[in-house]
C-alpha cells in the first residue's frame, strides 16, 4: 500500500518538487529529457499545473509524465479543468491571499462532484500569493494582488486562517518568473503553526534552495530555472547528495 502523499509531505525535509506547465510542455525530446535529469537528481515531486491549460494539453502532459518517469505526479491546479486519475495527488488550493470567489470556493464547486467520483488523494491546501517583483500570471489570472513580501503579520495572519479552516498545508508562491523568491525570515514565522510548507516562485539557486530549508521549507519547488537550463538538475543532484551525507552523519 502506498503511503498517502500528505504523510510524505509531513515527513518530506530538505524536499525538492519540479513544476511542469503543461502549455510550455512538448511532450518530446526536451520533457524527456526533464525527466530523465530529474530521476538523476532525485527530485522527489513532480508539480504539474498552469494558469491557462486546456484539459486536452493538461491530461497529454500527465499521461507522458507517468508513462516516462516514476517520480510521484502532483496536481498544481489553475483551474477546475485540471484534475485528473492519473496523477497521486492534487493539491486542492484555495487562493486565501486574494479575494476572488473563483479561487476561493468558485472552482472547487466547478470540480467537486468529478473529484468526489475519483481515486484521487485531495491535500486542502492554503495558498498564499507573495509580491515577487513582478505581475505574475496567477495574479493576473486570479486577479488579485499578492501579499507584500515583507509583511508578516498578514502572511501569518493568512497561514494561520487557513489553519483554522481545516487546511493541511501552506503553500507560498512568488509567482512564475519572480525576481525575487519568499523570504526566508518568513517562512521561520510560520514554522510554528504546524502545517508542512512549500514554497515556489523566482527560486535560481542552490544557495536559495538551501537558505529556504534551513528556514523551515519542506518541499522547494523549481519551475522557470529549469526551463531555461535542464542542467540546473545537475547541481541539484550535487545538492541532494551532500544534504544525504550531513542526515547520515547525523543520524
Amino acid at each position: 500500500m502506498k503511503e498517502p502523499i500528505l504523510h510524505q509531505f509531513k515527513q518530506s525535509k530538505n524536499a525538492i518538487a519540479v513544476l511542469i506547465d503543461p502549455e510550455k510542455c512538448d511532450n518530446g525530446t526536451h520533457t524527456l529529457e526533464l525527466l530523465e535529469k530529474s530521476e538523476f537528481a532525485g527530485v522527489d515531486y513532480i508539480f504539474i499545473g498552469g494558469s491557462t491549460v486546456t484539459r486536452k494539453e493538461f491530461n497529454a502532459t500527465i499521461h507522458f509524465i507517468k508513462s516516462n518517469s516514476s517520480i510521484p505526479v502532483i496536481i498544481f491546479p489553475g483551474s477546475s479543468q485540471q484534475i485528473s486519475e492519473k496523477a497521486d495527488a492534487i493539491l486542492y488550493l484555495s487562493l486565501l491571499s486574494g479575494r476572488n470567489p473563483d479561487f476561493l470556493i468558485g472552482h472547487h464547486v466547478q470540480s467537486a462532484a468529478e473529484l468526489f467520483e475519483m481515486n484521487l488523494e485531495i491535500i486542502p491546501t492554503a495558498y498564499l500569493l507573495i509580491d515577487g517583483g513582478t505581475q505574475s500570471s496567477v495574479a493576473y489570472v486570479s486577479q488579485t494582488t499578492p501579499i507584500p513580501r515583507d509583511n508578516s503579520t498578514i502572511i501569518r495572519n493568512t497561514a494561520i486562517a487557513g489553519k483554522l479552516q481545516g487546511k493541511q498545508l501552506l503553500y507560498l508562491d512568488a509567482g512564475s518568473g519572480a525576481r525575487f523568491s519568499v523570504p526566508a525570515e518568513r517562512i521561520k514565522e510560520l514554522t510554528t503553526i504546524d502545517l508542512p510548507i512549500i514554497v515556489g516562485g523566482g527560486i535560481t539557486t542552490i544557495e536559495q534552495i538551501e537558505e529556504l530549508h534551513q528556514a523551515g521549507t519542506n518541499i522547494v519547488v523549481i519551475g522557470n530555472k529549469l526551463e531555461q537550463d535542464t542542467d540546473f538538475l545537475l547541481d541539484i543532484y550535487a545538492y541532494k547528495k551532500v544534504d544525504q551525507s550531513k542526515l547520515t552523519i547525523e543520524e
